[in-house]
């Protein structure tokens, strides 16, 4: 058995300092990095990929909407042309760092509004699926596996990595509840990693309904802005390495 950890990194803006990057990073073995649209800026770019190379992490582009206010989490009526450009224009610009560095580009995962909404659109899926490939065939894309960007991915011939969330609860469907509502976090970091090994041994969650539901995992995703960020980080890691589980990143095998 084996997973990816991945994380959302470099969501910094200018001397708004947000997450736990440096302390996340050696925990990690993908970093999901904002690409200047919802989050981040060609500096915390730069420094992001400096310390993702400095690590040996894997990184991969985070693109969202272009909403610095809401931290692309609101929703947003989009073209088809948008969605492909949007998504083209935010690979390019964080690849410019990697190359740079003599990095390669490992896996595209939207943000936000742009993730969960392209989950229940698959003509947004589509859009977002073929700039991914147009732009580079080999890059992995990292979406729910009951979504339809995930579908999308696999249709058009991509490489496309199952996630899940440690710290959010599902709804029967297999999409994230909505942040706003009661239950959606996981605070407890005991609880989390419980489900998580769950998901990765027996391919299960419990809904927030209750309701067992069938789900896959390539890679866990751990947010490093909370609270207890790094504690949970921590946990996790030494729970899923405990039970016998191979932390690797996602090219080494998917």
């Amino acid at each position: 058995m084996r997973v990816d950890l991945n994380s959302d990194l470099g969501e910094s803006f200018g001397r708004y300092t947000l997450g736990m990057d440096s302390e996340i990073i050696p925990l990690i073995t993908s970093a999901n990095v904002a690409c200047g649209f919802h989050a981040s800026d060609p500096t915390v770019m730069h420094k992001t990929i400096e310390a993702a190379k400095a690590a040996g992490i894997r990184v991969g582009a985070h693109p969202g909407y272009p909403d610095l206010m809401g931290f692309g989490r609101r929703n947003m009526v989009v073209s088809d042309d948008e969605a492909y450009d949007y998504t083209l224009y935010q690979i390019g610009a964080l690849d410019a760092f990697l190359k740079a560095q003599g990095m390669k580009l490992q896996h595209v995962k939207p943000h936000g509004a742009f993730y969960n909404m392209a989950a229940k659109d698959p003509a947004m899926s589509e859009d977002i699926c073929k700039a991914i490939k147009d732009y580079d065939p080999e890059l992995i894309v990292m979406a729910l596996p009951s979504g339809e960007l995930y579908k999308a991915a696999k249709a058009m011939g991509l490489r496309a990595a199952a996630e899940v969330f440690a710290d959010r609860a599902y709804e029967e469907d297999g999409t994230l509840v909505n942040r706003k509502k009661p239950g959606a976090m996981i605070t407890d970091e005991n609880e989390a990693l419980n489900r998580v090994i769950r998901m990765v041994k027996e391919q299960k969650v419990t809904a927030i309904t209750g309701k067992d539901i069938d789900i896959t995992v390539d890679s866990i995703c751990v947010h490093g802005d909370g609270v207890k960020a790094l504690e949970s980080v921590r946990k996790l890691r030494e729970g899923l390495t405990k039970d016998g589980i191979e932390i690797k990143p996602l090219a080494e095998f998917l």
